[in-house]
């Protein structure tokens, strides 16, 4: 399975997407970097679905231009004008070579799911690698109207009861990717949302 970060190269705050070539090439999250589309199509001229991890805006702010550049389908957790599948907790979709399960994990946001399979965490702003905020395992913030640390706790819970223990590969929303033992970032992700220590310590 190949794995791009096809927004790598934004000057512009966005998310990680990350197009996954494969049986079944699919695009996990679409950013917010305008020239996006432009890069996908450099290395392959067919997408088959975008799969949103959750809908803020960088995110999803160039997910038409992905859509009309490549004719493909939209797989979310809650209602978009252009969804053509709904992902629902306990769902798997296929994502390059891979059957990935999907966990509701919301928290960071009412709408956020994770893809989960037996080598690789596709994790959204559940939980990162790193992020500015800490190495080795990091958290989604919680500081916003609507979001909920208590509910970002019981996401991660949730999260490492569906990871097996060959999990390698971490794709998240933000920060660099990591290879290794996955399930250690996300164990230090929870020990660090459940002391409550704050997502972006004061200098």
């Amino acid at each position: 399975m190949d794995v791009t970060n096809v927004t790598a190269d934004a000057e512009t705050f966005t998310c990680n997407a990350y197009l996954v070539e494969g049986e079944r090439t699919v695009l996990v999250d679409a950013g917010a970097f305008e020239g996006v589309a432009d890069v996908i199509a450099d290395r392959t001229d067919t997408v088959d679905a975008v799969v949103v991890t959750h809908q803020h805006s960088d995110h999803i702010a160039q997910l038409d231009t992905v859509l009309d550049a490549f004719d493909a389908s939209l797989y979310a957790y809650t209602d978009h004008p252009r969804r053509s599948g709904e992902l629902n907790d306990g769902d798997q979709v296929f994502v390059g070579d891979e059957p990935f399960d999907v966990v509701y994990t919301p928290g960071h946001a009412d709408d956020h799911v994770a893809l989960v399979s037996e080598t690789t965490l596709f994790s959204g702003d559940v939980v990162v690698h790193d992020d500015g905020a800490f190495d080795d395992g990091s958290f989604g913030r919680t500081d916003m109207p609507g979001q909920s640390r208590e509910r970002l706790i019981e996401s991660i819970e949730a999260l490492l009861d569906a990871m097996g223990g060959d999990v390698e590969h971490l794709y998240a929303g933000h920060g660099g990717a990591f290879h290794g033992d996955v399930r250690e970032i996300v164990e230090t992700a929870l020990s660090r949302a459940k002391n409550r220590e704050p997502k972006y310590p004061e200098d």
